[in-house]
């Protein structure tokens, strides 16, 4: 009896826990090319504030949006909401490919298609 109760009560405390959902299941993501790489250096710069790791924090989650590129340079561009605009003396326009490069890279890698 004891048993059954100990073993139902180490079931009832895993279930309680939550599931670790920002390290995918395919390991941890690496930038494939130099592009990719800048791109990840500047949403440490820039993004990573509200988007930590493209999970949601203060913003929401970016990992889990398949939006279109261009979509999501005009709000990076412009703000949206509480999000700032960066304009191109902030991140210029290559740097804004690196970064959507990045992003795109990061969503295709934890399985969001576009």
């Amino acid at each position: 009896m004891m048993r059954a109760l100990a073993l139902g009560l180490a079931v009832a405390l895993a279930a309680c826990g939550t599931a670790k959902r920002g390290e995918p299941m395919a390991g941890p993501f690496q930038p494939a090319d130099p592009g990719q790489r800048r791109g990840e250096v500047l949403f440490d710069r820039h993004c990573d504030k509200c988007h930590t790791g493209g999970e949601g924090a203060l913003g929401p989650a970016l990992n889990d949006k398949p939006l279109p590129v261009e979509l999501m340079k005009l709000q990076t561009r412009r703000g949206i909401g509480a999000m700032p605009g960066f304009p191109a003396s902030e991140i210029s326009d290559q740097e804004l490919d690196d970064l959507m490069a990045y992003i795109v890279a990061l969503r295709r890698h934890r399985g969001v298609t576009e």
